[in-house]
């Protein structure tokens, strides 16, 4: 089943296997979401920040995640 949410911008942080998309949803709002991947895993990309149902009303708005990697900022 295909996503219908179209990611915006997708932050890589430092090694490539955490990420954060920011995206805009098909009723027009936005979200975040961040995800791990474990290379040796082989199953892809899957969420473990769990932000993926809260709702922004813009882009701006959805906090995204420090390139440190220490926590999101708005």
């Amino acid at each position: 089943m295909a996503h219908e949410n179209q990611v915006l911008q997708s932050v890589n942080l430092e090694g490539e296997t955490i990420c954060v998309d920011i995206f805009r949803r098909p009723d027009g709002s936005y979200g975040f979401d961040e995800f791990r991947r474990d290379p040796e895993d082989g199953r892809g990309w899957y969420s473990i920040g769990y932000h993926g149902d809260q709702r922004y009303p813009s882009e701006d708005a959805a906090p995204r995640r420090r390139a440190s990697g220490r926590g999101l900022v708005r």
